[in-house]
C-alpha cells in the first residue's frame, strides 16, 4: 500500500510539472493564434478583440492556471476557429488512434517473443544468427519508409488493402480494421524488431543462470527449463520495453497517420500546431504524458505482480 500510495504521488508530482513544461514551451514559440485565425485583412483592433476573446490577452502564469482549471474539470474548451468541442474532436479522433497502436502492439508482441526465445536458443546457430540479423534490420527501417513500401506494394500493386483513409467503426467495421492493417504494420515492425532484441537478450540471460543449468541437469531439456522456470525471470525487463513501446507507438501514429492519411490523434495533432489551436495542442499533448504515465504505473505494478521477491521487498 506505501509503495502504491508512493508511485501515485510520484505519478500526479510528474504529471504537473510536465504541464507546466509543455505550457511553457508553447507559450513562447512564435505566432499569434488570434492572428492566424482573424487573417491577414485583419485591423489590429479585430485582433485584439480576438485575444480577449481566446483568453489570450492575460500573463502566461493566469492562462496556465486558467488552462489547468479547466482541465480539472474536464471542459477542454472549444477550438479557435471551428468552435468546435476540443473533448469531442480528441474522442472521435482517439477512435482511430488507440486501435491503431493496439493492433501494432499486439502484432509486434505476436512476432516478437517466439522469435526472440528462438534468437536466444539458437544463439549459436543459423537460426538464430538470421533472427538477430533481421531484427537490427527492422530496427533501422523508418516506420513512414515502411508505410510507404506497403502502400507501393500491398496497396497499389497487389491491390489487397486500401492505400489510405478511414472507413468509420460505425459503416463498417471490418473496412475500418483493413484501413487500419497497413499502418499498424509499419508500425509494427521497428518495434517488433526492437523487442525481438531485448527478449533475446533478457532469455539469453536467464539461460546462464545456476538454477536454469540445475534443471538441465534433472534432465529437462533447455525449452522446458526455460518454461518452467526461466521466462517470468526474463519478463521484467520486457515489461518494461512493452511499456516504453507502446509510449512510442502513440507517439509514432504522428507520422504514420500523415503518410495513410487516417483521423487521428496524430494528425489533429500536427493540424493543430500549424493552425495555432494552442489549447488543443495542449489538451493532446497532456493526454500523451498522461498515458505514458500511466503506463509506467502500470508497469511498477507488474514488477510486483511477476516477481514475489519485490512484493517481500517492499513490506
Amino acid at each position: 500500500m506505501v509503495f502504491l500510495l508512493k508511485r501515485i504521488g510520484i505519478f500526479a508530482l510528474t504529471l504537473v510539472l510536465a504541464s507546466i513544461a509543455v505550457f511553457a514551451v508553447l507559450a513562447v514559440l512564435p505566432g499569434d493564434p488570434a492572428q492566424v485565425a482573424a487573417g491577414t485583412q485583419a485591423t489590429p483592433e479585430q485582433v485584439a478583440a480576438l485575444r480577449q476573446e481566446y483568453g489570450l490577452d492575460g500573463s502566461v502564469p493566469e492562462r496556465y492556471f486558467s488552462w489547468l482549471g479547466d482541465l480539472a474539470t474536464g471542459d477542454l474548451g472549444t477550438t479557435f476557429v471551428s468552435k468546435r468541442s476540443i473533448a469531442d474532436e480528441i474522442g472521435t479522433r482517439l477512435q482511430v488512434t488507440l486501435p491503431l497502436a493496439l493492433m501494432a502492439m499486439v502484432l509486434a508482441v505476436a512476432v516478437a517473443l517466439p522469435l526472440g526465445v528462438l534468437a536466444a536458443v539458437g544463439h549459436r546457430r543459423v537460426s538464430g544468427t538470421v533472427v538477430s540479423g533481421v531484427s537490427q534490420l527492422g530496427i533501422a527501417v523508418p516506420a513512414f519508409w515502411a508505410g510507404l513500401m506497403l502502400i507501393t506494394l500491398v496497396a497499389v500493386r497487389w491491390g489487397w488493402l486500401p492505400a489510405g483513409g478511414f472507413t468509420p467503426w460505425g459503416d463498417d467495421w471490418w473496412e475500418a480494421v483493413r484501413s487500419l492493417l497497413l499502418p499498424a504494420i509499419s508500425l509494427a515492425i521497428v518495434q517488433a524488431a526492437i523487442l525481438t532484441r531485448y527478449v533475446r537478450s533478457a532469455v539469453l540471460e536467464v539461460m546462464r543462470e545456476d538454477f536454469i543449468r540445475t534443471a538441465r541437469a534433472k534432465g529437462l531439456t533447455r525449452l522446458t527449463a526455460l518454461r518452467r522456470h526461466g521466462l517470468r525471470n526474463a519478463a521484467i525487463p520486457v515489461v518494461t520495453v512493452l511499456g516504453l513501446q507502446l509510449t512510442a507507438l502513440l507517439v509514432g501514429a504522428v507520422v504514420v497517420e500523415n503518410v495513410f492519411t487516417l483521423p487521428g490523434l496524430g494528425k489533429q495533432l500536427l493540424d493543430g500546431i500549424n493552425s495555432r489551436e494552442i489549447v488543443l495542442v495542449l489538451d493532446i499533448v497532456m493526454l500523451l504524458v498522461f498515458v505514458a504515465l500511466v503506463v509506467n504505473l502500470l508497469v511498477d505494478l507488474l514488477y510486483l505482480a511477476i516477481d514475489p521477491r519485490l512484493r517481500t521487498a517492499r513490506r
